[in-house]
């Protein structure tokens, strides 16, 4: 099931991405791949998989810390929760 990623999945994230792609354009550097639109690609994809990846175990670890989060309220239940509350129904 789909669920959005938690803050410090985004948060965490983005920074090892930003790293990862500087790391690794280093590296095609320094092995004399030349500079391209191949070699851009690359880098992206690299360090998409590398933050990808950092954020899966960021998610993991916090739904070991605090367990599995509830499934997101459909609107019937919304529509009850207010009829109970004693609010009118938009």
């Amino acid at each position: 099931m789909f669920t959005l990623p938690s803050m410090w999945n985004l948060i965490i994230s983005t920074i090892v991405f930003c790293i990862a792609a500087w790391y690794i354009r280093r590296y095609l550097v320094e092995q004399g791949i030349p500079k391209g639109m191949t070699r851009g690609f690359l880098v992206f994809i690299l360090a998409y998989l590398v933050s990808w990846g950092a954020g899966e175990a960021v998610d993991w670890t916090r739904e070991k810390i605090q367990g599995p989060q509830p499934a997101a309220q459909t609107s019937d239940d919304l529509l009850r929760l207010m009829k109970e509350v004693g609010q009118q129904q938009p």
